[in-house]
């Protein structure tokens, strides 16, 4: 006799669902949907059973294990007429859904997606991370995501999810109040909008979303390249800076040496050349130096230039007497 037989001559009387991992949804499988008065159904933590009579919701039942009766099944009693003290078997379809949150999951944009950005127009992005959903709103869910499904898991609908994240992602960055580009250099802030706008998407379908990550954000190249040569800047001002404050000491560091600008000839003839040339870029080379730098340590360093030789007083006087002028 095959299984199938034998439940066909039976009435179910134990009912319980030990659902896998991925698992959001199932209608428990019943031959004929006939359940024998004062059955056991038992819930996990982290599940829900709904009882359903004509494809509408009659009762709900929560961690536990409960007894099948008239007593803990007034809504589904009501719709059937029974007599309070019925005792023969009665019909209805049971759903078990799973409560707990499906983390782990990816996303990821398979096209670019544009955004207004206040600082460059529109742009094409690309992103990818990692969220997790719960189901919230199991009468929402159950109508528009599960409906007469059989058995509903995360992989069923991960590609709809994916498409409402792309889109999502485009509504929240559309509007270009704050830069884009700030937001993904602060990946958390950019998450956290972004959390925002899925989780109200979500709730269409009785989903929640409690946790949203961006990984990584790619930019289109020629914004790239623009950040890049941005950056090469800031740090060849950086350099300069450093270059300049850097020769004197190292001048000065020659002069304590036998063959440094103490000595005499070429050693001499050189430094003192080295020191002309350096004396120019801590004035700025007559153009100004770069602005909020501190004159008097300039000045400092230019006389420590004269000091040692390396430029006249004349210079020095000069020098001293631009730089002054600059902040007045």
């Amino acid at each position: 006799m095959g299984i199938l037989d034998f439940l066909s001559k039976q009435f179910v009387d134990v009912i319980d669902w030990v659902e896998e991992p991925g698992d959001l949804g199932i209608r428990y499988p019943m031959q004929d949907r006939e359940i024998q008065n004062g059955a056991q159904l038992t819930v996990r933590e982290g599940q829900i059973a709904f009882f359903y009579n004509e494809g509408q919701i009659a009762d709900v039942f929560k961690a536990g294990q409960h007894t099948l009766n008239t007593a803990n099944l007034p809504l589904l009693t009501a719709l059937q007429n029974w007599d309070k003290g019925f005792k023969s078997p009665f019909k209805a379809d049971v759903y078990f859904f799973s409560l707990r949150e499906q983390a782990g999951l990816k996303w990821g944009t398979a096209q670019p997606v544009t955004v207004r950005d206040k600082e460059f127009g529109p742009l094409r992005v690309r992103a990818f991370g990692s969220y997790s959903f719960r189901v919230d709103d199991v009468a929402v869910f159950a109508t528009k995501l599960m409906g007469t499904t059989e058995h509903l898991r995360v992989s069923d609908v991960e590609g709809q999810l994916r498409g409402v994240i792309a889109s999502a992602m485009a509504t929240a960055l559309g509007g270009g109040e704050i830069a884009f580009l700030d937001m993904a250099a602060n990946q958390q802030a950019l998450s956290d909008r972004l959390k925002d706008a899925v989780d109200a998407a979500f709730k269409q379908w009785g989903l929640a979303c409690p946790s949203f990550f961006v990984e990584s954000v790619s930019l289109p190249e020629e914004v790239q390249a623009y950040l890049d040569k941005a950056s090469s800047m800031r740090v060849v001002g950086d350099l300069d800076r450093y270059a300049k404050f850097q020769a004197a000491d190292a001048i000065e560091a020659a002069a304590s040496n036998p063959g440094g600008l103490g000595g005499v000839g070429a050693s001499a003839a050189a430094g003192m050349a080295i020191g002309q040339q350096m004396a120019g870029a801590l004035g700025g080379g007559g153009g100004g130096g770069a602005p909020g730098e501190d004159a008097f340590a300039q000045i400092e360093k230019l006389h420590k230039l004269m000091t040692l030789g390396a430029i006249s007083q004349a210079e020095f006087d000069a020098k001293k007497a631009e730089l002054l002028s600059r902040i007045r």
